[in-house]
């Protein structure tokens, strides 16, 4: 039976994509930053913290205890930031948990690993990646970092791709569509606002459609819009991976 880990699994798209694999022939491990956090039946989870460089590694140590190969890592969670925080490294969180937490798992479980999707969104092409000043929140926006940390992940896709051409890993992205999930919920009139706005969208179970159809997919370095495969609108940037090396340690 293969095994896929889904990051996030706990709720929103996360909870729908491992609820749905339960229905093929899949072992499928949550990784959820609350173990008690409910999940579908007959998930599995383990606990894990994507925030900071200390945490992520104690996750490989743990993902890599529980499942000694993993056929497909589907990256998931991910925050969409109201304000400005920092993780205990002092990198801006946002940046952390969407950009570096996957490149360190990427490395670090690599050796394990068949097959990486990543869960990505459309608005990547609005974002931009000033590597002196992102990573740390200096250019910080409610909207706009959001957007940053999604195109850093993808400036690096087409790198990953490539590095792991000769040993069959796969990597592919995908924007599921504009769901109705928790992503960016804060509080204040224009939050409720958007509260309502969000019940004329589609619920999770949609957006985890395209993420599953990708689980087992053939290709590699391909970014979709839902089902539809487009150009990804970036160019590799082998700066962007090598600060997220030295900020992660990996590899």
């Amino acid at each position: 039976m293969r095994t896929v880990v889904v990051t996030g699994g706990s709720r929103g798209i996360g909870f729908a994509v491992c609820e749905a694999l339960t229905h093929k022939d899949f072992r499928v491990v949550a990784v959820n930053r609350n173990p008690a956090a409910p999940v579908p039946p007959g998930v599995e989870v383990v606990a894990g913290d994507l925030s900071s460089r200390r945490t992520v590694a104690a996750l490989v140590t743990a993902l890599s205890a529980a499942c000694p190969e993993i056929d497909v890592l589907v990256h998931n969670a991910g925050i969409w930031p109201t304000r400005l925080r920092h993780n205990e490294d002092g990198i801006e969180e946002s940046f952390a948990v969407n950009h570096l937490a996957p490149f360190q798992l990427n490395l670090a479980l690599e050796s394990r690993l068949r097959r990486v999707v990543q869960v990505s969104a459309g608005l990547y092409v609005k974002g931009r990646v000033d590597l002196a000043t992102t990573p740390w929140g200096k250019d910080f926006h409610r909207i706009r970092t959001y957007c940053d940390t999604k195109r850093a992940n993808l400036v690096l896709m087409p790198l990953f791709a490539r590095r792991w051409e000769d040993a069959g890993v796969t990597i592919d992205a995908v924007h599921p569509g504009v769901i109705r999930t928790g992503l960016g919920d804060s509080d204040g009139v224009l939050a409720a606002l958007w509260r309502v706005m969000k019940r004329l969208m589609p619920p999770p179970a949609t957006g985890a459609k395209p993420v599953v159809r990708l689980v087992s997919d053939a290709g590699t370095g391909r970014y979709f819009n839902i089902n539809r495969e487009e150009p990804l609108r970036v160019e590799p940037d082998q700066a962007v991976w090598d600060q997220a090396r030295e900020l992660t340690g990996a590899g």
